[in-house]
């Protein structure tokens, strides 16, 4: 087996909170000038007394040393957590980033820009977006791209705002309610639909592991707006009826959005064009090679059909053969979706990463997903108390759901525990499934283009080692992590029981107070 005699740095550091003492002091302020001082009393009458303090913020008191070795120990903590083997965290797509792009999204030319500046001042930003939108049609076969969205959520929700604008034009007098998703389709999309205000049927999966046919022909109806579906869904199967799915739903006027958050293993393959979708958006931040950066920035790329091009968010970017700019003038659109268009360095990563591999380099990017996947599987299959829901044996494309419901039943080690143990082998946390859980005690592989085999291969061992500990001493996965800088195991009561959810010091003092008076 390949492993590590793995152990992160551990300075068993208290948070920052309780650090310090009274009257300790990192830095000095200059004192206030009279005048400024003045006009911020003035000020300060301005605020209602209801939301002014009746005490200062406890805040920690520390001195300039004290700060410094507190932040280089979390520090020394964390070295090496970007560079290990993040196989495991599924959907995610925590593909290769190239540095050269991180040198591009922090040049001053970047990282200077202002979102009010006028379009003069950034044709350069506004060219690379506009061309990425063509490439992105040209990938996709869509007519029209936007890349207003701040992330793939809100791309979704702003497919389901063009849905029924799209509705409310075009079939004023007709009730289009409802809206049709798989319960293994991202939990974005019943979200979304349901936010704006549809009912949602949720189809469940046959013994393929893939919505039946038959019950979605029996949800529609006349007042079907759309389908919404991920395909392949989160179990990595892909859904060789998508075409006959699509028709379907379109037989009876709703429209068809295309969840394509993941598309590494469809890179020149296959496209939503062909599949009959009217609507896709892909996650920039995933398969397009920017760094998810601890939950933003992020792009979330719509793609719609020539039909549905007047409802798409405004501004739109156009180019009149002698400048770019943004189209305020129409009419139809659903409108402003957030403040400001797009995240540029996030566009301009994407952009970059296209025109690096080009159609045949994308296309590798899906035959090296597919195969790096497949390969996995075939490492794991053998590992005992593991086993592969749904389909067993058929091969999937760049992801794939697994379970250890076996090896829970036989040892009482959950899926939980096996997540904080790996920790101790050098790799990242894992990721099991979205909720809800439909497979039990779930777990997401997705190894993508990027790891090599001997990635792979160390990646499986940790997994056979760790099955191996599960059956002869389950007590050492259970109480894991050991050899992580975290030296005791989160209290999770805090993150799933509302009336324990703390996301400040001072509820969490407060939360602590109450239960010692219980």
């Amino acid at each position: 087996m390949r492993l590590r005699n793995f152990h992160e740095a551990r300075w068993q550091e208290p948070i920052i909170m309780e650090l310090g003492s009274p009257g300790e002091r990192g830095g000095l302020l200059p004192e206030i000038e009279e005048g400024i001082k003045e006009q911020s009393l003035e000020l300060a009458e301005l605020v209602p007394k209801t939301l002014k303090r009746k005490h200062a913020p406890k805040l920690p008191e520390l001195s300039q040393p004290q700060l410094y070795r507190h932040y280089l120990r979390l520090s020394q903590e964390t070295i090496g957590a970007a560079f290990d083997i993040d196989i495991g965290l599924g959907t995610c797509t925590m593909k290769y980033n190239p540095v050269i792009h991180e040198k591009f999204a922090n040049s001053p030319q970047i990282r200077c820009l202002h979102p009010c500046q006028p379009e003069s001042t950034v044709q350069g930003i506004l060219e690379i977006m506009y061309r990425t939108e063509m490439y992105l049609k040209e990938i996709s076969g869509m007519d029209a791209f936007c890349l207003f969205p701040g992330g793939g959520s809100q791309a979704i929700f702003s497919n389901v705002l063009v849905m029924r604008a799209y509705h409310q034009k075009v079939h004023p007098k007709e009730q289009r309610d409802e809206v049709i998703t798989t319960i293994l389709s991202h939990p974005g999309n019943p979200g979304a639909a349901s936010t704006a205000g549809y009912k949602v049927i949720t189809l469940m999966p046959g013994k393929d592991g893939l919505p039946d046919l038959n019950a979605l022909r029996a949800a529609l109806s006349p007042r079907t707006a759309g389908l919404m579906i991920t395909n392949p869904e989160d179990t990595g199967l892909y859904n060789p009826n998508i075409r006959e799915i699509v028709d379907a739903v379109h037989s009876v006027g709703g429209l068809c959005i295309y969840d394509q958050a993941n598309q590494n293993g469809l890179f020149g393959i296959t496209r939503a064009k062909e599949a009959g979708f009217d609507m896709c958006h892909y996650n920039l931040h995933k398969s397009f090679a920017s760094p998810h950066g601890c939950q933003g920035p992020a792009c979330g790329a719509q793609g719609v059909v020539k039909k549905l091009e007047p409802f798409l968010p405004s501004p739109a970017i156009r180019f009149d053969g002698k400048k770019y700019f943004f189209d305020y003038h129409r009419p139809d659109s659903v409108g402003k979706i957030r403040k400001f268009f797009g995240n540029p360095s996030v566009v301009l990563r994407a952009y970059a990463y296209i025109r690096t591999l080009g159609a045949e380099g994308l296309k590798e990017v899906a035959e090296l997903s597919i195969l790096n996947n497949n390969y996995l599987l075939s490492r794991l299959s053998d590992v005992k108390g593991l086993s592969m829901p749904w389909a067993e044996g058929t091969r999937r494309i760049d992801q794939s759901r697994l379970s250890w419901k076996k090896l829970t039943d036989d040892t009482g080690v959950t899926t939980d525990d096996i997540d904080r143990r790996v920790v101790d082998y050098g790799l990242q946390s894992y990721f099991s499934s979205h909720h809800p859980r439909v497979i039990p005690e779930p777990f997401t592989p997705e190894p993508c283009e990027t790891y090599s085999k001997a990635d792979i291969d160390e990646f499986a061992d940790v997994f056979h080692a760790i099955s191996e500990e599960a059956y002869s001493n389950p007590e050492l996965v259970k109480t894991a992590p050991h050899h992580a800088a975290l030296s005791s195991q989160i209290r999770e009561e805090y993150l799933h029981d509302i009336n324990l959810l703390a996301t400040t010091w001072r509820a969490y003092k407060r939360h602590e107070r109450e239960r010692e008076e219980c």
